[in-house]
């Protein structure tokens, strides 16, 4: 009898704190909506308007599909050399055993603290890049370094909250991640909602849904990122458009966290 009650106890205490954490998701994620509905466009975007070519958004949305392609289907055994995927797998079950174990909420958030050291060291990775590529004046020669540390990025926070991402399944969600964290107004808000729902539902044509997302993401990339590609284009000058390497590889990289703590917490919540 008394087993039973120390059982109910701990099952009740555990449940609280995942419901403690559920609900400062829930607020997180109001925040990065309200933060990111609006458009904001520099004022110096509106002036150089009148000088980008007008098929550069084309060849840049062509660029990003060849680079997400090229990346997904053979760069994540290359950006897997850059960190070590055994540890953070093992760190992982480390964790889960923990939080099993202590049943407190300061170990429920080790595996946020888990995928923000990575979030972090893959932001200055990303200025480096960006301002480096920015003096020498390659805006297109950049796009596939930018895909590449930004997946690296979404790639350790998926492993730090027990993830994949190696099936098109696990890819087709990155993508989305990646299209709903640039969009905005009321498109920002149904689509974080869509995400949401689709992380529960069964992928009937992955090869097809996959090139597809590809498509929708490399264009939404390709609309918000126009401009800063340019100007990134010209030497010098360019760093301008490099330093927004890191502004959105941020932005991405923070609504990746939040997609896969949610989806860490709802495993826990059983729903």
């Amino acid at each position: 009898m008394k087993s039973q009650v120390i059982r109910k106890g701990w099952d009740y205490m555990q449940k609280k704190h995942i419901e403690q954490e559920w609900q400062k998701l829930i607020r997180e994620e109001q925040a990065f909506l309200d933060k990111n509905i609006p458009e904001r466009n520099a004022g110096w975007q509106e002036k150089i308007g009148k000088f980008v070519p007008e098929k550069l958004e084309g060849t840049i949305n062509t660029a990003f599909c060849k680079a997400f392609e090229l990346v997904f289907e053979k760069g994540t055994s290359l950006i897997e050399k850059t960190y070590q995927k055994e540890k953070k797998e093992q760190n992982y079950k480390i964790n889960a055993y923990a939080a099993d174990v202590r049943n407190t909420r300061r170990s429920l958030r080790a595996f946020g603290r888990e995928a923000a050291a990575s979030k972090n060291l893959n932001l200055a990775v990303s200025t480096v890049e960006g301002v480096g590529m920015g003096l020498l004046g390659m805006g297109l020669p950049d796009i596939p370094l930018f895909l590449s540390v930004l997946l690296k990025s979404i790639y350790e926070i998926a492993l730090s909250y027990g993830f994949s991402y190696d099936t098109k399944e696990e890819q087709i969600f990155i993508l989305k991640v990646i299209e709903t964290a640039l969009s905005h107004d009321n498109e920002l808000a149904e689509k974080n909602m869509e995400l949401n729902l689709w992380a529960k539902r069964e992928v009937m044509d992955a090869e097809r849904e996959w090139s597809e997302q590809i498509r929708q993401t490399s264009d939404v990339l390709a609309k918000e990122l126009l401009y800063l590609k340019f100007v990134q284009g010209i030497p010098v000058v360019g760093v301008v458009g490099g330093l927004s390497d890191m502004v959105y590889q941020k932005k991405i990289s923070d609504y990746a966290a939040l997609k896969y703590k949610r989806r860490f917490l709802e495993t826990r919540r059983g729903s």
